[in-house]
């Protein structure tokens, strides 16, 4: 079984209140985008990265991956289009292209706004994606979730038992993402009608989606907020293991 990834990097950084796109705003020195392809290509032994761009920094984009991937991964940066669907849509024209992956291998889509994202999640995805065709990380929802109208009068209160927070990479085989983009390619010109995530488009297929365990350090960066607890995770990752004098850690 090969596996292929697209890495979606084409989003803004406005909420993170900097000028440059989240993909190229520095994480402990480095752009975010190279620690998420890197995890990638780490976990998931990749044939072929497809990341899409903001269309005006595509060279960017391409020059803050340089060098990164090992021999036979092959990396290729793409304009992204005018939403996440479209992005992901314009990556998996480029999988397709390449005539890599036979129907039954496995594509990872993941966001770059996910750089922390672990290896034993990744291969979770990859398992569960080539044994039941789509498959979605996802962690136990903990808070009280209500419904409201929009009025803001509560209508219901879920089971939080039966939620799961849902993360990335979603993972997909060949034939079941192109299926799902196929049949929604009419949604993806604006981001009020495109789906938020590609299970959804597979879920409107009728197929069954699997979720395995996420990821709790697979903080998604939307604020300087959530940036700063990345860069945290990641200096503590980087801190020496120090033993007492006693012999405990």
């Amino acid at each position: 079984m090969r596996v292929a990834a697209v890495l979606t990097a084409a989003g803004s950084g406005s909420r993170l209140g900097s000028d440059l796109p989240k993909a190229l705003v520095p994480l402990a020195g480095e752009p975010v985008v190279a620690h998420a392809a890197r995890a990638l290509v780490a976990a998931a032994d990749l044939t072929h990265l497809v990341v899409t761009a903001p269309p005006a920094h595509v060279v960017d984009v391409a020059a803050a991956l340089a060098g990164l991937a090992p021999g036979g991964c092959r990396v290729d940066v793409v304009p992204g289009g005018p939403s996440r669907q479209a992005s992901v849509a314009a990556g998996l024209a480029a999988v397709v292209a390449s005539g890599d992956l036979a129907p039954a291998d496995v594509v990872l889509v993941h966001d770059a706004a996910r750089p922390l994202v672990g290896a034993d999640a990744v291969r979770r995805v990859v398992a569960a994606a080539a044994r039941h065709g789509a498959a979605i990380p996802g962690l136990a929802v903990t808070d009280t979730v209500k419904v409201v109208d929009d009025a803001g009068r509560v209508t219901a209160t879920p089971d939080r038992r039966t939620l799961r927070a849902v993360q990335t990479p979603q993972g997909f085989t060949l034939d079941v993402l192109r299926r799902a983009h196929e049949a929604g390619r009419d949604r993806a010109h604006d981001e009020a009608t495109a789906a938020t995530d590609d299970a959804g488009l597979v879920e409107a297929l009728g197929l069954e989606v699997r979720v395995v365990d996420g990821d709790p350090r697979a903080v998604k960066i939307t604020t300087a907020a959530d940036l700063a607890l990345a860069e945290r995770l990641l200096h503590e990752d980087a801190a020496p293991i120090t033993t007492a004098p006693g012999g405990h850690r």
